[in-house]
This record gives structure tokens, sequence and C-alpha cells, in this order.
């Protein structure tokens, strides 16, 4: 995966790992929003992630889950950010 300087700089500056990372774009939904897909995770992804990480590495990263990705079309990560209240699109 790919990441722009200044995703770099919000994903360390934010806390967010790179496996809550890793999970958000296999597990996560995406939409297209303003020209860009965005990755987060609902209730049925959530359980899809839990299912598939495991329990422990789950619970490790479940803070950050409650995150989102903003990925352009070439396939970058552009920013990250938590979620603080529900996604409009």
């Amino acid at each position: 995966m790919e990441f722009t300087h200044h995703a770099q700089t919000r994903l360390q500056q934010r806390g967010i790992p790179t496996e809550a990372v890793d999970a958000l774009l296999a597990y996560g939904n995406s939409r297209r929003h303003h020209g860009a897909d965005v990755y987060y995770l609902d209730r049925q992804a959530r359980s899809r992630a839990k299912a598939g990480l495991g329990s422990r590495l789950f619970n490790r990263i479940e803070k950050a889950l409650d995150s989102y990705l903003v990925v352009g079309d070439d396939g970058a990560v552009i920013t990250a950010a938590h979620r603080l209240q529900r996604l409009k699109f």
C-alpha cells in the first residue's frame, strides 16, 4: 500500500496503526466521494473483521477501527481520520 506524505503524517499524529489501515482496506466498505474512495467499517464489516483478524488483534486495534481512509484513483492513501460522527455521503 502506498501512502502520501500527508497520509503518513496524519496516521502518525492520530495514532492509527498500519494493522488498522490494512483491516479497513480489507474488510471495509467503500463509497465514492468527491473523486476518491472512502473506506470505513459498518457493523457488518466490523463483524467480518473480527472473524477474519481473530479476537486478539481485533481487540488491540478496535479503537482505531473507528476511522476512515481516503484513497485516490492511483491507489495511494491520501488521508486518514477518526470518525467522530456518521459519515454523510
